[in-house]
């Protein structure tokens, strides 16, 4: 009798939990059929830069570099200037040994004299033919031998006369001297070495103006032209930047390395030193149009 009492009394209790139920699940269903609006980004789409850089380093290095050497072969005996040293025109730079030329000088000047010797005496000689024949005592082919003697006389007086000019501009060569005002940048020979004539014994770098050497693939050498202007950017001092000129393109590619040697001109300016690094940077304009999109905009599918 008390259990179905408190079924009895149970029943209410339960349905109201039942309906509580129920409408919370119908409030849960409302609130998600309610629609959100979120703002959104907006961002209009454009072209993106025409234009790129080309950025290549190299090198500074004078415009006219000037490979030196002897005029004749010899030993070298002196020398007299050290990489890096500022030399002037006409400064000797080192010396070959000129023993053996200051005998052929001898020689030629011992040969000279003999020659005008000889001069004078079939000079004389023609003046007596000369004056035999207008007396009648000597004849014409005779007279004619004695001009002739003599003339070659003359011609052997002359060569002699340019083979010791010659002896002595041989001992001058001895000398090697700076054609120009610069520096040296390489020695190729010392002390004691036997060089011949025409070989590179010194590199002189003309003072004056300065250029950067730099090596541009095949892919990007139609961007650069003679005359077209770029920037020239130093690593030893980030606030130096000058304005630069292509100068020359070579016509072609290196075989080793593929790359084509370029040279921009610099202006003078005392900061830039010979063997800086320098970055040349070249805006050209882009291979392909394209456009420039956030990339928060963009998903990965």
């Amino acid at each position: 009798m008390s259990l179905s009492n408190s079924i009895i009394r149970g029943l209410p209790i339960a349905g109201l939990i039942v309906a509580a139920l129920g409408l919370a699940g119908c409030s849960q269903e409302k609130a998600e059929v309610k629609e959100i609006i979120r703002p959104v980004k907006v961002v209009e789409i454009g072209e993106a830069q025409t234009t790129r850089e080309l950025d290549y380093s190299g090198s500074v290095r004078a415009r006219t570099e000037m490979n030196l050497g002897f005029r004749v072969a010899g030993k070298v005996t002196e020398r007299l200037v050290d990489i890096g040293q500022h030399v002037n025109s006409g400064d000797v730079l080192a010396r070959i040994d000129p023993s053996d030329y200051d005998l052929s000088v001898r020689s030629a000047a011992a040969n000279l004299d003999a020659a005008e010797r000889q001069v004078e005496t079939v000079d004389l000689a023609k003046k007596r033919a000369e004056q035999l024949y207008a007396k009648s005592f000597a004849s014409k082919s005779q007279l004619d031998q004695a001009t002739l003697t003599y003339a070659q006389a003359v011609a052997t007086r002359d060569a002699a006369r340019s083979t010791l000019a010659q002896a002595k501009n041989q001992v001058g060569y001895t000398d090697l001297k700076a054609n120009e005002d610069g520096i040296v940048t390489a020695i190729s020979a010392d002390i004691g070495q036997v060089v011949g004539a025409g070989t590179p014994v010194m590199t002189v770098a003309v003072d004056g103006e300065k250029e950067v050497l730099i090596a541009v693939p095949e892919m990007d050498i139609a961007e650069f032209r003679p005359g077209k202007e770029v920037k020239a950017g130093f690593w030893s001092d980030d606030a130096l930047t000058l304005a630069g000129k292509v100068r020359e393109v070579a016509g072609s590619a290196d075989p080793q390395s593929r790359t084509f040697a370029v040279r921009v001109s610099l202006p003078n300016d005392p900061r830039v030193l010979l063997g800086m690094t320098a970055n040349i940077e070249a805006s050209v304009a882009s291979r392909k149009q394209m456009v420039s999109i956030p990339l928060s905009a963009l998903a990965e599918k």
